[in-house]
Order: structure tokens, then sequence, then C-alpha cells
């Protein structure tokens, strides 16, 4: 849908100068022989190669970002990551950022991503032959998955908020201290990441100045 309507709408635009034939001139030959700035029109919408462009870096943005999310939580612990963010946003506390706050949520929010991945794996285990489905049993399915996570999620949420109360939470993050029960990694792997993302962002800024 971005690739068709990124470039469907023509601008409205008036030239400056009249055309050639109004001067006597003869029209300019195109440059190249075959080129085609737009590729294929379905209706109102048409495809352009500034659209396909713009298409192609969203999903590919996408993928990544999904991608990197994805192998983040799969190698990573929720309590390495909160303490590594509270590492990072610890000096922002001086300025009035509700960093425990931060920390707190983050740690509640991941909780939930694994009761998603369980009922999505308890379908794939199954082996359901969507092809010789109908149309309504896929629909019934597909809401009996998203009944089933809301029903867990709600059931989860609600041991959180039973084993919070019991130890003493009352809403106030920064009166309460968060333990977590896996440290921070080793260090020297720690430097060779932050030492290869601190290359990777040289590289990407050294070649968008290089374009320019």
């Amino acid at each position: 849908m971005l690739g068709l309507g990124a470039d469907s709408i023509p601008m409205v635009v008036q030239s400056r100068t009249p055309p050639p034939s109004m001067m006597g001139l003869p029209n300019i030959p195109p440059s190249f022989d075959g080129y085609s700035y737009l590729l294929f029109k379905l209706g109102p919408l048409q495809l352009t190669r500034k659209g396909l462009s713009a298409a192609s870096t969203a999903a590919c943005l996408t993928f990544s970002i999904f991608q990197s999310a994805s192998l983040c939580l799969t190698t990573t612990t929720p309590e390495q990551l909160a303490f590594a963010l509270q590492w990072f946003m610890k000096p922002l506390t001086y300025v009035g950022v509700p960093v425990a706050e931060v920390i707190l949520t983050l740690l509640l929010s991941l909780r939930f991503i694994n009761l998603v991945r369980v009922v999505a794996l308890g379908i794939v285990s199954r082996r359901i032959n969507w092809q010789q489905l109908a149309t309504m049993e896929t629909v019934d399915v597909f809401f009996t998955y998203i009944r089933r996570i809301f029903k867990n999620i709600f059931n989860h949420a609600e041991q959180i908020t039973q084993a919070m109360t019991v130890r003493g939470f009352r809403g106030d993050s920064s009166s309460h201290k968060i333990y977590f029960s896996s440290a921070s990694s080793a260090p020297i792997p720690n430097m060779v990441s932050l030492m290869t993302l601190v290359g990777l962002i040289g590289a990407a800024a050294l070649s968008e100045y290089m374009l320019i």
C-alpha cells in the first residue's frame, strides 16, 4: 500500500516558462531509451520508482526492527535488559526522569511476551491443516487464539497484581528496590559488542557523509 500510494496523486504544478512549441523550439528528446518512471497503474493507484523505493526501504526497516527485537528477547533475559536500561538511564534521574517507573514498566511488559509465544506454539504443535479449513473455521480458530491470549494475559496480570500487593507495593516505584535475579554479563563481550556498535554507527555516518 505504501508503494501504491506514495506517488499516486500527481503534484499540481505550473511551469513558469512557456512550452517549447510556443517559442519555436523543438521538444527536448528523452535522455534514456526505455526508461519509465511509472512501473504500472492500477485504477487511481500507480506504482512508480519513487513508490517502489519508499516501500522497499520501509519493508527492510520494519523487518530489521522486528527481527532485532525478537533476537534481543531470545538471547537476553528480561532482567538483563532492565539492568542495562537502568544503568544507561541512571543519570537521567537528576533531571526528573522517573527511571524506576520505566524499569518497572519494562519488566512487567516483558512478562507478557512469553504468554503470546506459548499460545502460538500450542497452535503450531497441533499441526492444523489450514488448507482444509473453511473460511468460517479459520476465523473461528483465529478468534479462539485471540480469546485465549487475552484470557492468559488477564489471569497473569491478576497474579502479578496480587504478588506486588502482598509485597507492599502501593504505586510508588521509587520507594521499592528492584532486585534483578541475574546481573550483567561478562565485561569483555560487552566491550566488544559496544565497539562493534560504535564501528557500525561510524561506518554508516561516514557513508552518508561521502554520499553527500
